[in-house]
Order: structure tokens, then C-alpha cells, then sequence
């Protein structure tokens, strides 16, 4: 196949799509109150919260750097997706009652009612740039990826703007009511499009068994060192280079912690449920939608593997930066960031490659949505409405709308950046994060279980912690003190994160003890579980959060042990 074009029926279905889902997005906004814009009401029932969740953590960004990393480190990469279902039951019993109970807007708006206004505004300021230069420049990166294939003459910045435009056209008018409803739509259709590829990935290599034989026949060839069961396992030795156990064990749940924990963008979505029960059921629902995507964002990239590992990617008309040069992607070991576009446009047929392709915009748009929306609620609720107290409910609408088109240029000028920070997308997403979460996470975990903790060790754990973070990533890039910039990020991250605990319980250790009114209802204790205990005795067990959350974990663990 020298060249790759679409047929008019692809293309059909993609306008349609997006025309489509722009209508439906601004006819399901909500814009009357600031409440209405940024919390959609709080009036979300269950199984609408853990589809957003779910649809805005799985954008492009997410499905191609799943079956790229596939394709360079095997399953390996499924580990940051099973270990959310996890995180989502600790979330759901610990962090999330005090969330809705507290009745925030924002995540650094909690922050300050624990410890004090100082810490908010950093940590929103962290957060908003993070949106930024993680969520939102990875996602229209990605859709550009798609894109770029189908029309490579066109330049990149000119397919980021419209990608950009599309996914704020409803954005901006609608707020998060626009942003939840049209997720449910793409998440469905991104699922269904994940496993329609799959389907044809597995027929073409002849079903399970086929995969198998064909990469033992490839060990046997001395095409690769692995064998099967090492392709496939989850667990990987401590000096495996790209995910070692320990930094499973350690990294993959801080990372996960700060992601959907106390990530505004994510948690913004459990806000907005009618109450505490729906809350916890969509948290876990999302828990569960998270465990398929082995089969059907993970595995393809291992069966890419099989298939396209010696292809002549040259096609493409892909430009990788290979010792200093700006080359021509070969193979997809030099882009392995192209990875899933091969997968769709080898194998899918006319009609549901358009569809598939719908579905990956549809993904984009989602998680773009999501982030620009809830970096605007940063923006105006942390900034704009305590410079201007007397601003109306109006004027903080109007305020998220401008700072959404703010946003979203920033996020289009940053998204060519990616590249040229890390070799693959996957990378780029886990290292930033990597760097951003842990004096956060470390923030977040003493406030809730700590009652001595004050503002003095949470604002200053963050400082330094940050500090320390910056001077990592100068070290690395001056190849400075090899011998600690070169331990793995996963191991660095719950070091950096034991370094931010200990600063903020000494540091507060120093200063007088925060008000006991002021954490009386801000700390877990152990009075709040036996009352949530007495609540739960009349509900019938689909109804306890608590053995939904035991089946949950049941289920996960099954397939940790079937892929260990």
C-alpha cells in the first residue's frame, strides 16, 4: 500500500460525527448558573459519572499510547489501567465523601478549606498547567497523528487549530453539562470502534493461537528475544527498563492517586453527582469499564507486533528526529507513536475505518472537553471570582468561556512539543506526570489522615517538592549525576513523594496545631466508618459500594493472575 486515502462514505461518517455531536453537546448545555456550567447541576446519576470518567481519561491520547507502548513493551503497559479500578475503590471509600460533603467547586478549593488560601492558588496554578501541557496538547497531538496520514500535505498546526476548534465548540458554550452528555455518546462509540478493531486484528492473525505461534515462530526466527509468555506477562523483573515490579508496586498507584483523585479534570466529574451514593457507584462503574481495555486498546499493539513489525512505514510520510536529524519513519520501531494509525488504516475496511476514526476524534474531543473545562472552573473559581467578589453568576460563566479560548490556543501552540520531549506518547504522558503528582499526592494523603498537619507543611512541601522536581529534570537534561537521574521515573516518584510527607509533617511539627474545628470535618476517623457502616445495613448489596467495591477488586484480580 503506497498511499492511504479515504473513501467518500469514511468521510461522511466522520463529518456527520462531528458535526452531530457539536449540536448535541450545545443543546445539553447548562450555563444559567455558575453551578449549572462547572457542575452540571450536581444532578449526575451513576452510570453517566463513570462513563465521563472513564471517556475522559481514554482520549486519543490514551488509546494511541496504549498500543504504542504495546508495540515497544508488551502488556506490561495494561498495568497503569487495572491498577485505576483500584485506586477507585480507595478513592470512593476515603477521599470522596469529604468532596461532595464539603460542597467545593474545585479540588484546590478543598485544599484550602484543610490548610489555607496559599497552598490553593499553587497548586491551582500547578494544575491548570498541567491540563495544559499533558491532557490537552497530548490529545490534539494525537488527533493530529490521524490525521497527518490522511493528509499529509497539510501542515500540522492548521489540523491541531481545527481539531482545537471542534472540541471547544461546545466546550465553551455548554460547560460541563455539554461536556458529560456528549461523553457518554463518544465513550460508546470509542468502544465500540476499539473492539471492531480488535476483531479484524485478531482474524488477521489468526485468533489467539495464531498470535501465539507467530510469535514463537518469530523467537524462533531470532526476529525477537521474548517469548510469548514474557509478551504477555504483566509482572516484569525489578530491571526491566521500561515498567520493573517495584515501580509497580511503588510509582504506577501515587500516579493513580493524583490522576483520579486530585485531578480536577477527573474528579470534577464526581462533583457533579446528585449525591454521595452516585458518586461512589459511578466511581466504581468507571473502575470496572477500565479492565477490558486489555483486550481492546492493549492487545492490538502486541498484535501489531506480528504484523507490521518489518513494514515499510515510509508511507506515512512521518518525521522522527533520529540522532539530531529530522528522518523519514521507516519502521514502527523508529515511531512506535504510529503504531495504532497502521493498525486502522491496514486493516479496517471502508465504512468502519471512518467509523473507527469517528471514534478516535470522538475520544480527542472528550478528553480535550474535559480538561478545558475544568481548567476554566480552576481559573474562575481560584482566580477571577477572589479578585472580583462582587462578580455575578453571569460574569463567572463569561469568565470560563474566555479562559476556555485561552486555553485551548495555549494547548494547540504547546501540542508539537511532545515529541520532542519524550520518544513516545505513552512516555511524554507518564514522565510529566511523573514529575507533577507527588508533592500533591503526598499534600492530599497527610491532610486526610493526619489531624496535626497544617498550612505552613503543605505549602511548603509543595514548594520544595516542586523545587526538587525542577532540579531533576535539569539534571537529566545536563546529564548531570547520572547515577540518580537514571533510576527509573517509577522509582523516583515515591521518593520524591516520602521526601513531600516528611517535609509537611515536620514542617508543621514546628508550628502551632491547626484549629480543631478546622479538621473536624476534614480527616478521616474511625467513627466515620462505623456510622457509613450503620447507613449501609439497610441497602441491598447491589446498592453497598463496599461489596461492589470487593467485586471489583475480585475481578481485577483475576486478571492480574491470569496475565501475571
Amino acid at each position: 500500500m503506497d498511499q492511504i486515502g479515504l473513501n467518500y462514505i469514511d468521510f461522511t461518517i466522520i463529518v456527520l460525527y462531528l458535526v452531530g455531536i457539536i449540536w448535541y453537546g450545545i443543546r445539553k448545555g447548562k450555563r444559567e448558573s455558575s453551578e449549572d456550567y462547572f457542575l452540571a447541576g450536581r444532578n449526575m446519576i451513576w452510570p453517566i459519572v463513570g462513563i465521563s470518567l472513564f471517556a475522559a481519561n481514554i482520549g486519543s491520547n490514551t488509546l494511541i499510547g496504549l498500543a504504542s507502548d504495546a508495540y515497544q513493551t508488551n502488556v506490561a503497559v495494561y498495568n497503569y489501567e487495572w491498577m485505576a479500578a483500584v485506586v477507585l475503590v480507595f478513592f470512593a471509600i476515603f477521599f470522596l465523601p469529604f468532596y461532595l460533603k464539603s460542597k467545593v467547586y474545585t479540588m484546590p478549593e478543598f485544599i484550602e478549606r484543610r490548610f489555607d488560601s496559599r497552598s490553593r492558588y499553587l497548586f491551582s496554578a500547578v494544575t491548570i498547567i498541567g491540563n495544559v501541557i499533558i491532557d490537552t496538547a497530548s490529545g490534539l497531538y494525537a488527533g493530529n497523528l490521524i490525521l497527518k496520514i490522511v493528509f499529509p500535505g497539510v501542515p500540522s498546526w492548521v489540523i491541531i487549530s481545527l481539531l482545537a476548534l471542534a472540541a471547544a465548540a461546545y466546550t465553551i458554550p455548554g460547560g460541563l453539562s455539554s461536556v458529560v452528555h456528549t461523553e457518554v455518546i463518544q465513550a460508546m462509540l470509542l468502544l465500540l470502534g476499539s473492539m471492531v478493531l480488535t476483531y479484524f486484528c485478531f482474524k488477521e492473525v489468526g485468533g489467539w493461537n495464531g498470535m501465539i505461534d507467530s510469535l514463537n515462530a518469530m523467537r524462533d526466527a531470532g526476529d525477537m528475544s521474548k517469548t510469548p509468555e514474557e509478551i504477555l506477562s504483566l509482572v516484569k523483573p525489578a530491571d526491566d527498563p521500561q515498567l520493573p515490579w517495584t515501580g509497580l508496586l511503588l510509582g504506577v498507584p501515587l500516579l493513580g492517586f493524583y490522576f483520579w483523585a486530585n485531578n480536577q479534570f477527573m474528579v470534577q466529574r464526581v462533583l457533579s453527582a446528585k449525591d454521595l451514593n452516585h458518586g461512589r457507584w459511578g466511581a466504581l462503574f468507571a473502575g470496572l469499564l477500565k479492565l477490558p481495555v486489555l483486550f481492546f486498546m492493549v492487545l492490538p499493539g502486541v498484535v501489531a507486533i506480528v504484523l507490521f513489525s518489518d513494514l515499510d512505514v515510509s508511507f506515512l510520510n512521518y518525521q522522527v528526529e533520529i540522532n539530531g536529524t529530522q528522518t523519514t519513519c521507516t519502521s514502527l520501531n523508529d515511531c512506535p507513536n504510529m503504531t495504532y494509525p497502521v493498525l486502522i488504516y491496514k486493516l479496517l475496511p471502508t465504512g468502519l475505518l471512518g467509523l473507527v476514526i469517528a471514534g478516535l476524534l470522538a475520544a480527542m474531543s472528550s478528553s480535550i472537553s474535559a480538561t478545558l473545562n475544568s481548567a476554566s472552573t480552576l481559573i474562575t473559581m481560584d482566580f477571577v471570582s477572589k479578585i472580583n467578589r462582587n462578580i455575578t453568576n453571569r460574569g463567572l460563566v463569561r469568565s470560563g468561556q474566555i479562559a476556555t479560548m485561552v486555553l485551548v490556543v495555549l494547548a494547540a501552540v504547546w501540542s508539537p512539543m511532545v515529541e520532542t520531549v519524550a520518544s513516545s506518547l505513552w512516555e511524554y504522558l507518564q514522565l510529566v506526570l511523573g514529575y507533577i503528582s507527588p508533592p500533591i499526592v503526598a499534600v492530599f494523603m497527610v491532610g486526610l489522615f493526619y489531624k496535626r498537619a497544617n498550612g505552613n507543611g503543605a505549602f511548603y512541601s509543595l514548594i520544595l517538592g516542586y523545587l526538587l522536581s525542577i532540579s531533576f529534570i535539569l539534571l537529566k537534561i545536563n546529564n548531570i549525576a547520572p547515577e540518580i537521574t537514571n533510576i527509573h521515573f517509577l522509582l523516583q516518584v515515591p521518593s520524591l513523594f516520602i521526601i513531600c510527607v516528611l517535609l509537611n509533617i515536620l514542617i508543621s511539627h514546628l508550628g502551632a496545631p491547626p484549629a480543631p474545628e478546622k479538621v473536624a470535618q476534614m480527616t478521616w476517623n474511625r467513627n466515620i466508618f462505623r456510622q457509613e457502616t450503620r447507613e449501609l445495613a439497610g441497602l441491598p448489596w447491589y446498592q453497598n459500594y463496599r461489596i461492589l467495591a470487593i467485586i471489583l477488586l475480585l475481578i481485577t484480580a483475576l486478571i492480574v493472575v491470569w496475565f501475571w
